[in-house]
């Protein structure tokens, strides 16, 4: 039995340029499929397009998605043995399913679309909204924050708990902006507005989940061959069509997840995908863990020859 788990990253991951090597070894899902199911060609998104095309929700989630799953086709031809579990950050966890086997890549990939088509919408029809890191403040003292704000009429959440030292809340632009002005006699050293389109993660999302939710519900989930921790929850998916509605207006519990796993005998974890944003997380949340990055062909061929693992 395997100690290992497989983490796969959200949207902020992506760059272009991302995938190279891989449309040639797993054509049919990067070229065939995506095409047929997205409309658009993401070999030319990526390797052809501006960054500023590729950060577009629509556009990011879809592409991330893809590339981390055509990287996790690559890493399971090499192993001996399957994962313990898996999780993704945020869009990451549609990847963690397709991985355990409860929707196939195409479905994965036509959910996902539509979850980015269903956020880019609901951030630009609704009111302005934005979010923000905090920079010296744990999770206690940044929801008494949020707290305090809601209850002088405004609108802030705490959005992911991403580390036991970085919090993300997610918010109304004036809300966002009083809380980066007002940092330092609120007690928090720094907030740090981010580069989104909206506030993901918080009631501000409550119409992509109405909308995701009717695709989500023509979905058959199968058993998957390994647990999926989820989002919401911190703990392994029961209902992954409730559990995915859930996510775009709930708390992201990534560090709640990350402890939960090496509660269950997780030793060892691995990045899967663009970039290493959840391996950074890894070393913050569960410091004694070991931790792989997979984010390249290249780093396959590397991993497949370390058998600690395996």
């Amino acid at each position: 039995m395997s100690n290992y788990a497989i983490l796969f990253p959200g949207q902020g991951s992506q760059k272009a340029g991302m995938g190279v090597g891989l449309f040639d070894v797993h054509s049919n899902l990067l070229r065939d499929t995506t095409e047929e199911v997205l409309g658009w060609s993401l070999e030319e998104l990526l390797l052809e397009g501006s960054q500023e095309d590729l950060t577009r929700t629509e556009h990011a989630q879809p592409a991330l998605y893809a590339v981390a799953f055509a990287l996790w086709r690559s890493v399971e031809e090499q192993l001996a043995v399957p994962p313990a579990a898996a999780a993704g950050h945020s869009l990451g966890e549609y990847t963690a399913l397709a991985a355990a086997g409860a929707i196939s890549y195409e479905r994965g990939l036509e959910l996902v679309a539509e979850r980015g088509r269903a956020m880019a919408e609901a951030a630009a029809e609704g009111d302005a909204s934005g979010m923000a890191a905090l920079i010296g403040a744990d999770l206690e003292h940044a929801e008494g924050v949020a707290a305090r704000r809601r209850d002088d009429g405004g609108r802030l959440w705490v959005a992911n708990i991403n580390s036991p030292s970085q919090i993300v809340v997610a918010g109304s632009v004036v809300d966002i902006e009083w809380l980066v002005e007002n940092a330092r006699s609120l007690g928090i050293r720094r907030a740090i507005p981010l580069e989104v389109a909206g506030a993901f993660h918080s009631p501000f999302m409550a119409p992509a989940a109405d909308r995701l939710r009717r695709a989500l519900s023509a979905t058959t989930f199968e058993p998957v061959d390994f647990p999926v921790y989820a989002n919401a929850t911190a703990r392994p998916i029961d209902d992954p069509a409730s559990r995915l509605e859930d996510q775009l207006v709930s708390t992201v519990r990534f560090a709640e997840m990350l402890q939960h796993m090496a509660d269950a005998g997780i030793t060892t974890f691995v990045h899967v995908g663009p970039g290493d944003v959840t391996a950074g997380l890894v070393r913050r949340t569960v410091p004694d863990a070991a931790v792989h990055v997979v984010s390249n062909l290249d780093d396959v061929a590397a991993f497949a020859n370390d058998l600690s693992i395996q």
